[in-house]
């Protein structure tokens, strides 16, 4: 099948050998797919869409129960409350795999680990000294502010702290939301659920090649731009990882 799809693994010998590997991850390459050598799912599906094999999803086992485990000081009433619709948000955005389900619930953790979308603090890394509310990102192009009230009308919302203007229309229109005109409703808990789930989905292939490296560190990077949270995030994915099954879906 790679062969007739132009990777060519070389002569056929019964070995899943080197040649197949690389002809396996050059076409995961060209699908857009993680590169990562292994033919699961979405990438036998890639291979043969005729005939496409369903990813099997872990959200079911994301009970109530095994993520209170994972958040040991949060009351389980924001679990119960909130886990529906995070668990819903990412199925709509087709992260189920144990990687991606675990980035999320810990991400969860390290930005706001009372387990409910919440808005953003002051604090000296946003606001100086004699200034307003948020003054340090009015003019922050990273984030496409525009001065003020930019900084203070994006500020971090929702279980991810979605920040800044570009987050805020880029990841509004994937979930057709207007939150440039009300960046209020990014703290909603569906549409704050659906936000987490599109900002993962946008930057999956890169915190799953974090992943495969053992990489919590730069997976966290790829979220939250550095390294806050890092305790709270690694601490949660190292309890869901022992909690969670493992399933295939490269």
């Amino acid at each position: 099948m790679l062969k007739e799809s132009g990777f060519n693994p070389g002569p056929i010998d019964g070995e899943f050998g080197p040649g197949t590997e690389s002809a396996l991850m050059a076409f995961q390459k060209s699908k857009g797919l993680l590169d990562d050598g292994i033919a699961g799912p979405r990438t036998h599906s890639a291979l043969i869409p005729e005939n496409p094999i369903e990813v099997v999803s872990i959200l079911p086992a994301a009970t109530v129960s095994i993520v209170a485990r994972m958040f040991p000081h949060t009351p389980v009433a924001n679990i119960e409350t909130y886990l529906p619709f995070v668990l819903n948000g990412l199925e709509q955005q087709g992260l189920v795999d144990q990687g991606m389900v675990l980035v999320a619930l810990a991400t969860i953790r390290a930005e706001t680990e009372g387990f409910r979308p919440i808005s953003e603090f002051r604090s000296r890394f946003n606001t100086s000294p004699d200034g307003h509310p948020f003054d340090l990102y009015d003019f922050r192009e990273d984030l496409g502010n525009q001065g003020p009230p930019d900084g203070e009308r994006f500020k971090g919302r929702g279980f991810i702290q979605l920040t800044g203007r570009d987050n805020y229309v880029v990841h509004g229109n994937v979930i057709e939301e207007d939150l440039l005109e009300q960046p209020d409703l990014a703290n909603e808990p569906d549409i704050a659920s659906r936000l987490l789930a599109s900002f993962l989905a946008s930057k999956e292939i890169r915190i799953k090649k974090e992943l495969l490296e053992g990489d919590l560190k730069g997976a966290r990077r790829l979220v939250n731009g550095g390294s806050h949270g890092l305790e709270r995030f690694t601490s949660a994915f190292a309890i869901g990882r022992e909690l969670l099954p493992d399933t295939m879906t490269a």
